[in-house]
C-alpha cells in the first residue's frame, strides 16, 4: 500500500479551495512561510517528482559533470563515453563523501573521490582503489555508484531523485506536441542570468500564470503585447499550465522596441509566429515560447523566502552564428520584466507573513493560477501531485463570468 504523508497545511484552507463551484484564492500563510512545509515539498513534490536539471548542451561531451541538489538529495550528472547521460547519487560507496561540490561542473575522464581517491568510470562502475587493503571477498563490480533516474527531453535534462515517479511521459503528458514546433532541443542558449528573489518558490509560478498584473507593473511588455490578449490552453494531458497572448500590431516579438535581432524558428505558421506561448512544467521549469527564441526560468527553493532563478534565452543556431550577434534585444526585455515581477512576488511574501493575509477571491481572468493553486492544494492532501491539472469545472466557469 502506499501511504503518503499530507502536508502540514491547515486542511479547512484546503477544503475552501477544492470545494467545486468555489473561487479560485491563494493557498493559507503557511504555503508560503513555514519551513517545515517547504521540507514536505522538497520530498513529495520535488525528489519524489521530475525536476528539470538544465540543458542537455551543457553537458554535451563525454566527461562533462555537474552536480546540484534535487529536493533533498545532491546529485552528479555526467555524460558517458558511450553518449548517455546518466545521474548518480553525490556519494562515494566507500566512506560516503560528496564526489563533487554542488551548483559546480567539470570535465574529467573519470569520477574521483576527493577523500581517499576511489575512482570511477563515467559509467559508475568502480575501476581504482588506491592503497585500498582490500578485504576478503572484495569485488569492486559490488560498488558501482548509485544511479538517479535521469532522462532527456526537448534539450532539458530531468532528474527523479526518489526513483519511483510515474514516466516522465506521463508526467509530461502531451506537452511533446504543444512545444514541438518550435523545436527547442535545436537551440542553442545565447544568454543566461541567474536572481535570488526573496520569496517563496510558489509565487513566481502564480505570477507566470497571469497577465493581470501587468498594466500595474508592466508598462514595457502592454506596448509589445496588449495584457488581456491570448486564452489559457485547453483541457490536456500532463502536469503543465499553459496559455499565450498575441504580439502587438506593429511588433514581431518580445523587445523593447518590438524588433528582433534574431532568426524566426522555422516551424512556426503565420498564426504562432503572432503569439508568444507560456508554459509552466511542474515543478520548477517555466517556458515562454516566442517567434524567435525561447526562454526559460528554472526554480530551486533555497528557502521558504527565497528561490533560485536561472534564465535562459535560447536562439536558433543560424542567428547565434552570425559574426556580431547580440541576444540583447530580448535579453535586456526580460531583465527588466524579471525584476518587476520579482520585485511584485518580494511584496507577496511580505503581506503572506502579515497576521492580515487572508486569501482573497481570484479574478475570472486568474483562472490558470487557481488550476496552479488547486493542483497545490491536492498534492498537499494525497501526498504526490495528482496525475493531471485539475481544470475549472462548469461551475466555476459560470462563476468567472
Amino acid at each position: 500500500m502506499d501511504l503518503r504523508s499530507s502536508a502540514p497545511v491547515d486542511d479547512a484552507a484546503l477544503e475552501a479551495i477544492l470545494t467545486p463551484g468555489a473561487p479560485g484564492r491563494m493557498l493559507p500563510a503557511e504555503a508560503y512561510r513555514s519551513e517545515d512545509v517547504l521540507a514536505w515539498e522538497r520530498q513529495h513534490l520535488f525528489a519524489e517528482s521530475w525536476v528539470c536539471a538544465g540543458r542537455s548542451a551543457d553537458l554535451a561531451d563525454a566527461g562533462d559533470r555537474r552536480a546540484l541538489r534535487v529536493g533533498d538529495d545532491s546529485v552528479v550528472l555526467v555524460r558517458g563515453d558511450d553518449g548517455v547521460l546518466r545521474g548518480f547519487y553525490n556519494v562515494c560507496q566507500h566512506r560516503g563523501h560528496q564526489l563533487q561540490p554542488e551548483d559546480t561542473t567539470l570535465r574529467r575522464n573519470a569520477i574521483h573521490c576527493p577523500y581517499h581517491a576511489w575512482t570511477y568510470a563515467l559509467d559508475g562502475t568502480l575501476k581504482f582503489t588506491p592503497r585500498y587493503d582490500e578485504p576478503a571477498g572484495f569485488d569492486p563490480a559490488d560498488h558501482p555508484l548509485a544511479p538517479v533516474r535521469t532522462e532527456e527531453w526537448h534539450g532539458w535534462v530531468f532528474v527523479n531523485a526518489s526513483g519511483d515517479a510515474r514516466d516522465l511521459d506521463d508526467h509530461l503528458g502531451d506537452l511533446s506536441a504543444e512545444i514541438g514546433r518550435w523545436g527547442p532541443e535545436r537551440l542553442v542558449a545565447g544568454a543566461s542570468h541567474t536572481y535570488e528573489m526573496a520569496a517563496n518558490w510558489k509565487l513566481p509560478v502564480e505570477n507566470y500564470q497571469e497577465c493581470f498584473h501587468c498594466p500595474a507593473i508592466h508598462p514595457e511588455l502592454c506596448v509589445v503585447s496588449p495584457p488581456n490578449s491570448g486564452d489559457n490552453s485547453e483541457r490536456h494531458a500532463g502536469l503543465w499550465i499553459g496559455g499565450w497572448m498575441v504580439l502587438a500590431d506593429d511588433a514581431v516579438t518580445m523587445s523593447l522596441d518590438g524588433q528582433t535581432d534574431g532568426v524566426m524558428l522555422p516551424g512556426l505558421d503565420d498564426t504562432w509566429r503572432r503569439r508568444v506561448h507560456y508554459i509552466g512544467v511542474l515543478p520548477n521549469l517555466l517556458i515562454s515560447l516566442h517567434p524567435d527564441y525561447v526562454m526559460t526560468h528554472r526554480l530551486e527553493p533555497l528557502g521558504s523566502d527565497r528561490t533560485f532563478v536561472e534564465c535562459q534565452w535560447l536562439f536558433d543556431p543560424e542567428a547565434v552564428a552570425r559574426p556580431g550577434f547580440d541576444p540583447a534585444y530580448a535579453v535586456d526585455f526580460w531583465d527588466l520584466t524579471n525584476r518587476q515581477d520579482w520585485a511584485a512576488c518580494e511584496g507577496v511574501q511580505r503581506g503572506v507573513v502579515s497576521r492580515g493575509y487572508r486569501p482573497g477571491p481570484f479574478a475570472g481572468d486568474e483562472d490558470a493560477v487557481t488550476q496552479f493553486v488547486r493542483l497545490m492544494a491536492q498534492s498537499y492532501r494525497s501526498g504526490r501531485y495528482p496525475a493531471g491539472v485539475p481544470f475549472p469545472t462548469t461551475a466555476d466557469q459560470e462563476l468567472s463570468r
